[in-house]
């Protein structure tokens, strides 16, 4: 069929949607809704047998619905209805919840219902990004195959909202006001958690810190310790602990709550006068080691997977440490999302942002040669979650790369004005060849994980949420360790590396990365600053991305799609 995604923005449910129903042959037009008039143009000029709307913040116009199929992929379960459902799910401690394909009409959220998953949700509050990413985007994408199939389907009719149905359960909710968001630090700390966790990453928990209004994101638990609410008890890494009504918790990352404040790291935002005298204490941290007798595992996880210039030369370190070890292989674990290269808020927020993205590229290299240059042991690298930029060439640099089902990987550096490092131009050609690297960095499209496993960026996908995932990707590191053949597969991976060496040394590839980067940094030749400003500040496409856009006239014609 032909069909049309709506959506407000290209993330990453969109990306996964587009992807599986190309893959299960369907001719696939994206379209930002930017305003009405250009939904309605897409309409008119995809002329598509269905409409599919997997995120979608804006009304559908009655002109479009009332002439093409369009279903709505909402994220609540059947009779759910509003803005704001991840919100009040988590705020009111939902033990279910789920995702509904229903038919556009002029109520929101109350037409007919094509299909629906539910799920449960943990006692412990999960953050909304990551309910977003994880089950409700894996029961969206599973719906949004389900509705292209029942379209063909002439005898199929969706069934009406009918809340005396047993699996209607839903309600309609309000959009959650800022009062909603409000909490203070004299409350518990379960309070404080489930309210910032159902506005992360947006619009975070509002409060005050230190007399200034502040959004919070990024919460974790942290010991009961006794202390006048709301002051500052510790820190670690970019992290502060707070006292709460009843204990303390971590805050990762802060906002001031004023125009075009910039989402930080949350001693970023504090600043050196209210952290003077704040001691380090242990108890959080984003990067961790552990070791069995044969495998080591590197885990990091840092928030929405950028890496500042900090982070990365602690990663860095890690790795050093670890490559020292005795261990025959090194797992190198990403996290919620795996990695998606260097910290734009970061370098934006910074005196002379140039120099910032210049030290943070520098750092991230750092940690790439790391991966690379680790002759020891075999390395192995678990990409539980989507990756971008030079997070996915930090990726390619192991000997094996395994991935989730689900993931998706975005290959390049185009959209964001940068030629790109990480020693990307030795990595990726090594893996899919020079023909196809060309093509990955210059489409900048998505690429899914069963797509990657066929191009050769992965050497396996594994089922599974994320910590079955994990689960899998050790039991393969220990098997690997153990195997008849791992001394031979160690020494071609030296003699591979040698040779490479010999044939051009990784320096060099390094030196040419950044000449082009400093370029791009510097000079601002492909309009990095602009880009790395719409994104940091969060600002609207006027239209659809000039890469989507080529891609619908193309329509479906690249060759290792």
């Amino acid at each position: 069929m032909r069909i049309l995604l709506l959506c407000s923005s290209f993330n990453g449910l969109t990306q996964r949607a587009w992807l599986e129903l190309r893959r299960a042959g369907h001719d696939v037009t994206v379209e930002l809704a930017v305003s009405e008039q250009v939904m309605l143009e897409a309409a008119q000029l995809a002329k598509p047998d269905l409409v599919i709307c997997p995120f979608l913040k804006d009304k559908v116009p009655a002109a479009l619905w009332q002439n093409q199929r369009t279903v709505i992929i909402h994220p609540g379960p059947p009779g759910d209805r509003g803005p704001s459902s991840l919100d009040w799910a988590i705020t009111d401690a939902e033990p279910e919840w789920g995702v509904t394909a229903l038919q556009a009409v002029e109520e929101m959220d109350a037409g007919p219902i094509w299909a629906y998953r539910t799920f449960p949700l943990p006692p412990e509050p999960p953050r909304k990004s990551s309910l977003y990413n994880g089950p409700v985007a894996d029961a969206a994408v599973e719906l949004v195959l389900e509705v292209a199939a029942k379209a063909t389907d002439p005898a199929f009719t969706p069934a009406p909202l009918d809340y005396r149905r047993p699996e209607v359960r839903g309600r309609l909710r309000p959009a959650m006001r800022h009062a909603d968001r409000k909490f203070a630090w004299s409350e518990a700390t379960d309070v404080i958690l489930r309210r910032v966790r159902a506005a992360d990453g947006a619009p975070g928990g509002r409060t005050v810190l230190g007399d200034s209004p502040v959004r919070v994101f990024d919460v974790y638990r942290g010991p009961v310790l006794s202390g006048t609410p709301g002051t500052l008890a510790a820190r670690r890494e970019g992290a502060v602990l707070v006292h709460t009504g009843d204990g303390t918790v971590w805050v990762g990352h802060l906002r001031r709550d004023e125009p075009d404040a910039i989402k930080l790291p949350a001693a970023a935002v504090l600043g050196d006068e209210l952290l003077e005298g704040v001691a380090e204490r242990p108890g959080y941290s984003e990067i961790t080691y552990d070791r069995s007798e044969g495998v080591g595992v590197v885990s990091f996880d840092f928030y929405n997977g950028a890496m500042s210039t900090d982070q990365c030369r602690r990663l860095a370190s890690a790795l050093r440490y670890a490559v020292a070890q005795d261990t025959k292989v090194l797992v190198v674990r990403g996290g919620e999302v795996f990695s998606n290269g260097i910290h734009l808020n970061v370098i934006q927020a910074a005196r002379h942002p140039e120099l910032e993205a210049w030290m943070n590229i520098n750092a991230i290299n750092q940690v790439c040669r790391e991966v690379i240059r680790c002759t020891d042991q075999l390395v192995v690298t678990s990409v539980g979650g989507n990756a971008g930029a030079g997070g996915v060439m930090m990726g390619l640099g192991a000997d094996r790369v395994l991935m989730r089902e689900g993931v998706v990987l975005n290959p390049h550096y185009r959209t964001m004005g940068l030629f790109g490092s990480e020693f990307w131009t030795y990595v990726l050609p090594r893996r899919v060849g020079a023909s196809v690297a060309r093509q990955l960095t210059q489409a900048a499209l998505p690429v899914g994980a069963a797509q990657a496993l066929e191009m050769g960026l992965a050497d396996g996908v594994l089922p599974g949420a994320r910590l079955e995932f994990e689960r899998s990707v050790l039991e393969y590191a220990e098997r690997l360790a153990v195997s008849s053949d791992y001394g031979a597969l160690l020494a071609a991976k030296r003699e591979r590396r040698e040779a490479d060496e010999r044939r051009k040394p990784l320096d060099a590839y390094r030196v040419e990365e950044l000449a082009e980067m400093s370029r791009d940094m510097f000079d601002d030749r492909s309009g990095f600053r602009a880009a790395r400003e719409a994104f940091v500040l969060k600002r609207k496409a006027a239209a659809t991305p000039e890469h989507l856009a080529a891609h619908r006239e193309l329509s479906g014609a690249s060759t290792w799609g």
